[in-house]
């Protein structure tokens, strides 16, 4: 059920834990799910020297890293995503369900660096047993998760919280796989590639007047950032190039007809 090579760049990072016990189910938890990378951001001494003992946790802890700070801890990742039981507390970021979440996760685990050999790397983060994770640690990540428990009840014990999380993760990490062999497949386009695409794009909005309609200095900018966010491989920026071309040409067409 769990995928190692997707999960290895997988940061479980666990924020001011006090509770030997739970460091122990997270980390036992993370080795049942293949995922072995902890991180502990001032955590209380007492209970990390306590939790090395945990049954099966051994490895996990062993290798676990220690952070003065949550910025330290996910400076190194390119996605960081926060737990929050939410409640009536006042949220500054988008909230995701766990099943969403663990989809946009395992996507991003599955994706490759522009240029490098890299996989990007996603932190996890779980706050505290009392007080969960503070708006200064929620600043640092880029959108939150909850599991869906019930109102009247929505906070979970942590060691739970960390195994259901990656339960959520290898369930779907087959699917994820297989995403990952789908964008092996397909080559990013490049730079030149995007940049036909963009021009062929441009004059198709020209000709169709929508640029006239939106008349803003840095509109061929605008559309060419546009492009670029949009990642698209080789063959399909090839195919959205035939395809604008035609566009442009129809348009053409039926303007001289007129």
């Amino acid at each position: 059920m769990n995928s190692p090579s997707l999960l290895d760049n997988l940061r479980v990072v666990l924020v001011a834990t006090r509770n030997p016990l739970n460091i122990g189910a997270a980390a036992r938890a993370m080795s049942n799910f293949g995922c072995t990378h902890l991180r502990l951001v001032n955590p209380y001494d007492p209970a990390y020297r306590e939790a090395r003992s945990a049954v099966g946790a051994a490895p996990v802890l062993a290798s676990a890293e220690q952070f003065s700070t949550v910025a330290e801890a996910v400076a190194d990742c390119a996605l960081a995503v926060g737990t929050t039981a939410a409640g009536r507390r006042e949220l500054h970021h988008s909230l995701c369900t766990l099943e969403a979440g663990a989809r946009i996760i395992l996507q991003r685990l599955a994706r490759k660096r522009a240029g490098r050999g890299k996989k990007n790397r996603v932190a996890l983060l779980f706050g505290s047993e009392k007080t969960g994770l503070s708006n200064e640690d929620l600043s640092h990540c880029h959108w939150l998760l909850r599991i869906p428990t019930r109102a009247e009840h929505r906070s979970m014990n942590l060691g739970q919280a960390v195994a259901v999380c990656l339960y959520e993760l290898a369930r779907d990490a087959k699917a994820a796989a297989k995403f990952k062999q789908a964008l092996e497949k397909g080559p990013p386009a490049t730079a030149g590639e995007l940049e036909r695409f963009t021009a062929v794009l441009t004059e198709a909005l020209s000709s169709s007047g929508f640029l006239d309609r939106r008349t803003v200095a840095d509109a061929h900018d605008r559309i060419r950032r546009l492009v670029r966010r949009l990642n698209l491989p080789a063959r399909d920026a090839d195919m959205w190039t035939a395809i604008m071309r035609q566009i442009v040409w129809k348009l053409a067409t039926s303007a001289s007809t007129e």
